[in-house]
């Protein structure tokens, strides 16, 4: 079904109707206009033959990139029983090409994207409005109106159509995993929760193409234009070569939660936050930068990976290498290549702080004392 008539099934929606009668100093019919112009603002197309022809332009930044899928059958799966709402954390500006492509480098049906507003501008604007068929969101946004033609039409989309979204509302600045929103998933909870399921998903890259941009930022706490942010990044691409793991979790099925119940709605984002966590593929690189102080012996950074793989292993990590010193080796390496680290004389020492640091954090779910829990 087209935008308009996804628009059309939202305004015959019995609670969007009494939503419109109820508004408090405001006419229905001004109350239906405000609806309307939300439901304008959240159309979007995906023409799939377009789409998929769209990895060719981007073939330069693609090919530097070796995606790796794991346990994709089991959103081929869960695909088969209904509809999906593929939950993920967010790397980079690189993930909204990256996962799609996976999908359906294996068969599967490509979701519509949900993504941030700020990304709907020239020429990206046009090709996410378009072609991709990304659903363009305000985030952080107070609005009631909004808030609810929002939910409304995310109920309505997951009727006809697979979802993906990124939980942390944004790319993770820091490095770390952020926690997971609850806006979309309670609005998935209003809509045919019987056929829906939720299937965790989890992106790693040894290297992420912005992370110095991602680290600078942070730490001055204020974001930039993404035209500027998207020059920098063909800058940083120079040289740039990495591996995506794009891990998926075990569907977990929507019947079993009440759409009005508090209870249910934090145990199912608490749950799609771990099961992300334990998907996050554990890389040579996370483990090098959570490892190192300012120098050390190749030796005594050997020890120390050691000892971090033993202690994420027991938090049921999902680990790339269980060798410490191949993982050290491989770690130093990739990170030598890119700036962050340099290594002379059996030593290494550290060159770039701020992106050390962002590896770093990248594990530290599984390095914190275990959330508490009332």
């Amino acid at each position: 079904m087209s935008s308009d008539d996804i628009a059309r099934a939202v305004l015959e929606r019995d609670d969007v109707a009494d939503f419109v009668r109820g508004g408090q100093g405001v006419s229905p019919s001004d109350r239906r206009q405000q609806v309307e112009g939300v439901l304008d603002e959240l159309k979007t197309r995906q023409r799939y033959r377009i789409y998929r022809a769209l990895q060719h332009p981007f073939y330069p930044i693609l090919r530097k990139v070796e995606r790796i899928g794991e346990h994709v059958e089991r959103a081929r799966d869960a695909t088969k029983h209904g509809r999906v709402i593929y939950v993920s954390n967010h790397k980079s500006h690189l993930d909204y090409l990256i996962q799609p492509i996976v999908l359906d480098d294996n068969g599967v049906r490509p979701p519509l994207t949900v993504a941030g507003i700020n990304l709907f501008g020239g020429a990206l604007g046009f090709i996410h409005r378009h072609f991709t068929g990304a659903i363009p969101i305000r985030r952080n946004s107070k609005d009631p109106v909004y808030l609810f033609t929002l939910r409304a039409y995310i109920a309505e989309v997951l009727k006809r159509r697979d979802l993906l979204f990124y939980a942390e509302g944004g790319r993770s600045y820091s490095g770390e995993l952020k926690s997971v929103k609850t806006g979309l998933l309670q609005a998935a909870l209003l809509g045919e929760r019987h056929e829906l399921a939720v299937v965790p998903m989890a992106i790693a890259y040894d290297l992420v193409l912005e992370e110095r941009i991602l680290a600078r930022e942070a730490l001055k706490k204020r974001k930039r234009p993404i035209t500027q942010e998207v020059a920098e990044m063909v800058r940083h691409a120079v040289g740039y070569r990495s591996r995506a793991f794009v891990t998926f979790g075990h569907p977990i099925p929507l019947s079993g939660f009440e759409p009005g119940s508090r209870r249910d709605l934090v145990t199912l984002v608490q749950r799609v936050q771990d099961d992300i966590g334990k998907a996050y593929k554990v890389l040579p690189t996370a483990l090098v930068a959570a490892s190192l102080r300012l120098q050390m012996t190749r030796r005594e950074l050997e020890a120390r990976v050691t000892a971090l793989i033993g202690a994420v292993a027991d938090e049921g990590a999902n680990l790339a290498v269980r060798d410490g010193a191949l993982a050290a080796d491989e770690g130093v390496t990739r990170l030598a290549e890119r700036g962050v680290l340099v290594e002379s004389d059996g030593r290494v020492r550290v060159r770039d702080r701020l992106a050390l640091r962002y590896y770093a954090r990248t594990i530290q779910h599984l390095t914190r004392p275990p959330r508490k829990t009332h």
